[in-house]
């Protein structure tokens, strides 16, 4: 069947919705507190406090399309199927139905035909093929076959295939995974199990069923509590349904496409992926800057920063006509502009983003460029390639422009050098984010849970002492510290440091008491709760106040998930180790408790 995106989404979640789902909206693409990955990479990253225990606003059946930034496989972008910005759509039961509903509506909704349709001969299923730690999946095999699912189109695969589990410990469990047949001309194989690897079965769908808590000495206890949580890509999703070779032939794509005004039909396989990337790399930039990101050179806006001037290399060398960029940015926001109208509202300010990084990166370009001049004459026919590799760490000129330039002038580059030293670039990259993002469910220990909420009293503090106007752009805690992103225009100066330590701590020692209460937004807006500047809050949300049970007095009322101490007494002692600017406009604190 044909389908549109918005097509797509709105029948997930209406779908969803007749099965007792509440329709939540995407998070930002920037994690709130949680240090172990620099974006949302799944549905369940912001889900992390509900999958662990902790009430949702919006109870134990969960729906969403989630804007998603995964870049472990950047160097993948450009083929058929990967890209860095993506939605995945997905629903969840915390604690309520287990594996026989969340397949059998999976199966309703891949091929009833007033959903998607798909006819049973081109879907195939893989489930978990069992070892010595835990059990072959016959469960979620026997649900599959008694739908109509043939015996030798269900796969069992091991773990490294249908297992889920976030960092080295924690919940966990066995999924299935579900394949559209995408081959027109050939019938789908009908044993599934020895063609699982042909190119031609794509994966649309995965459930996971956390029904383990794996302990830190590798045991699986069977968890009192089971989940799932499942995502469909759509842009994947969207390719396969109508017929399409690669993630870029979709509509989401076809307006960029028209502005390069490239014929992929005349052009070779290298233009090709140089065009995807810059599509891709310019539409992740584009949500990114909307989510808050700045191009820097650490961390999200390192990553930010990359995507530009990769994308601005490969339109370098596409030979792009002038303005290209901007126009880009513009498809981008009117082609999404249904689905997540803040892009329209905060357009302005991703022009400006992109556009000045566009300036400062070409003022760079130039210098490298007389740089290479300067090689060229110095080198012979091969220009050594650890100097090329310089090339890319100081101005950003990557392999496949510094081959282009050096063959325009008559010489090669030796690639084996060059590519030796960035593998050690890599992995020294790699070895320094590791200790950073670790990966895995954010923490939810004592120290940690305690620092949450001493980030709320600074929160209280700040606009207490620096006014109205201070409203938080971001949080990051850690077993260590709390880091806190927030909107001032200049330095705090000492006695503004001193005061928010003064206010923090008093409220500690007078032993507040922490309120949870579930209300609708509209409550919640009436008594003043504030939030993360920009965020989009669900109907129902969970508010945290903080208050003197004996005056009633409220420090403060935020919009959070949780989870906090019960009262303000067990914090410890609070105290700002740094304060420093973090973008423009936007001050950070890093804070610790003793």
């Amino acid at each position: 069947m044909k389908i549109t995106a918005q097509e797509l989404r709105d029948k997930y979640l209406k779908f969803f919705q007749s099965k007792g789902h509440t329709i939540i909206p995407s998070a930002s693409l920037v994690p709130e507190n949680d240090p172990s990955v620099l974006f949302t990479t799944a549905g369940m990253h912001p889900l992390v406090p509900y999958l662990l225990g902790v009430s949702h606003p919006g109870g134990t059946r969960l729906t969403n399309v989630q804007k998603c930034i995964r870049t472990g496989d950047i160097d993948e972008v450009g083929d058929n199927t990967h890209l860095t910005f993506f939605e995945m759509l997905g629903n969840w039961s915390l604690g309520d139905y287990f594996k026989s509903d969340a397949i059998k509506w999976s199966f309703e909704f891949l091929t009833f035909s007033e959903y998607l349709g798909i006819p049973l001969e081109r879907l195939a299923v893989s489930v978990f093929a069992g070892d010595n730690d835990a059990p072959r999946d016959e469960e979620a095999a026997e649900i599959w076959k008694m739908l109509g699912l043939k015996p030798g189109r269900i796969a069992y695969l091991p773990k490294e295939n249908n297992w889920w589990i976030a960092g080295n410990a924690g919940p966990c469990g066995p999924d299935t995974e579900m394949f559209y047949w995408i081959d027109d001309g050939t019938p789908a194989p009908e044993n599934f199990q020895e063609t699982e690897k042909d190119p031609r079965w794509v994966e649309i769908w995965n459930d996971v069923f956390m029904q383990f808590e794996k302990m830190p000495d590798g045991k699986l206890v069977p968890l009192k509590k089971k989940n799932v949580d499942t995502g469909m890509g759509l842009d994947r999703t969207l390719t396969v349904l109508n017929g399409q070779r690669s993630v870029y032939d979709t509509e989401l794509f076809k307006p960029m496409w028209d502005v390069l005004a490239l014929d992929q039909e005349v052009m070779s396989n290298d233009e090709i992926k140089r065009a995807r990337i810059v599509l891709d790399h310019v539409r992740a930039s584009v949500f990114m800057v909307n989510d808050g990101v700045q191009p820097s050179n650490k961390d999200r806006g390192y990553v930010l920063r990359r995507l530009l001037r990769r994308a601005l290399v490969m339109g370098r060398l596409l030979n792009l006509k002038y303005h290209w960029l901007e126009a880009l940015i513009g498809k981008v926001v009117a082609g999404y502009a249904q689905a997540y109208p803040d892009l329209v509202d905060k357009a302005n300010q991703t022009f400006d983003v992109i556009l000045a990084e566009q300036k400062k990166f070409e003022a760079t370009l130039e210098k490298g460029l007389k740089e290479f001049e300067k090689l060229i004459k110095k080198s012979s026919e091969l220009i050594d390639g650890k100097t090329a590799f310089d090339l890319y760490q100081t101005y950003g000129f990557p392999w496949e422009l510094t081959k282009e330039l050096a063959e325009q002038s008559g010489q090669k580059i030796d690639k084996s050098q060059f590519e030796a030293e960035f593998k050690k670039h890599q992995e020294l990259s790699r070895t320094a984010s590791a200790g950073q993002f670790k990966g895995g469910l954010a923490s939810h220990s004592e120290k940690i849970v305690r620092l949450h909420t001493a980030t709320h009293l600074m929160n209280a503090a700040l606009r207490q002492v620096l006014g109205g106007q201070v409203w938080q752009k971001g949080s990051n805690i850690t077993e260590e510290r709390t880091r806190f992103d927030f909107t001032h225009g200049q330095k705090m100066t000492e006695a503004e440091k001193s005061a928010v330590e003064a206010l923090v701590n008093g409220w500690i020692e007078r032993d507040f008491t922490v309120k949870k209460e579930i209300m609708t937004l509209d409550e919640a807006r009436k008594l003043n709760a504030i939030g993360v500047f920009g965020e989009k809050y669900a109907d129902t949300v969970s508010i945290y106040t903080v208050f003197d049970p004996k005056t009633g007095e409220v420090i403060s009322r935020e919009f959070c998930g949780g989870p906090h101490v019960e009262h303000t007494g067990v914090i410890g002692k609070f105290k700002i180790q740094k304060e420093e600017a973090s973008s423009a406009g936007v001050r950070r604190i890093k804070a610790v408790v003793e």
